[in-house]
């Protein structure tokens, strides 16, 4: 990869966990990241059920890449007609090197990393197949957010810890979140914070408090 941005310093947690030297905090849990990816942003978005001919998911926060392989693995085994839309916006990109080390832990995504990550050595951050149209915008979200012209039906919110990273927790970008959501769209985050959920709710969710993944009592989904 090469463009005018910091890219992520990953330190590597037994050799195979990455945690992000920038924030202290792995990118997904300890237990199995791509369960926690389907419980928390495919269940907690009600996803596949909702999919459609040009369903629009957006994230803060690409990190590994292994959320979108794990919506686009679960809109091709759905049956769905047409193509997937995703944007993710991301501030510190992993390397291609880091980003397939990480993902070798789950071998039945290897054949859409290895096509993502294909992609991303070649420079470019959209992918475009027959089932997937996928944009990975760069640099910080709190000014990358507000100019993006679309608007989402589910929202995958997995920055970094909010005690962390609290910069993509703030009120003024989960406002953002809410006005580039379609009415009747969702959310879903790790995280039960309560100044998230507050945050949320201000900005037009009905927040819930639900199960969470693991050792994670709870988690949080909204419908705007």
């Amino acid at each position: 990869m090469s463009y005018h941005i910091k890219t992520a310093r990953i330190e590597w947690q037994d050799n195979k966990q990455p945690v992000s030297a920038r924030f202290d905090d792995p990118y997904y849990s300890t237990q199995d990241g791509l369960e926690e990816s389907r419980h928390v942003f495919l269940t907690g978005n009600g996803l596949p059920e909702r999919f459609e001919d040009g369903f629009h998911i957006a994230e803060l926060g690409f990190g590994t890449g292994l959320n979108l392989l794990a919506a686009w693995q679960s809109w091709n085994a759905s049956g769905q007609i047409g193509r997937l839309n995703y944007t993710s916006f991301e501030a510190f990109p992993m390397t291609v090197t880091d980003m397939r080390k990480a993902l070798s832990t789950w071998p039945d995504l290897n054949a859409l990393a290895d096509f993502m990550l294909t992609q991303l050595e070649l420079g470019t951050f959209k992918i475009e197949t027959p089932t997937l149209s996928a944009n990975i915008i760069l640099g910080d979200a709190r000014t990358t957010l507000p100019e993006w012209q679309d608007k989402a039906d589910a929202w995958f919110l997995d920055g970094f810890s909010p005690a962390k990273n609290p910069e993509l927790w703030g009120k003024d970008i989960l406002q953002s979140v809410a006005e580039h959501t379609v009415i009747g769209g969702t959310c879903a985050t790790y995280t039960a914070a309560g100044h998230v959920r507050q945050s949320l709710a201000t900005a037009g969710f009905t927040v819930t408090r639900v199960t969470g993944f693991g050792r994670k009592r709870h988690m949080t989904i909204g419908i705007l």
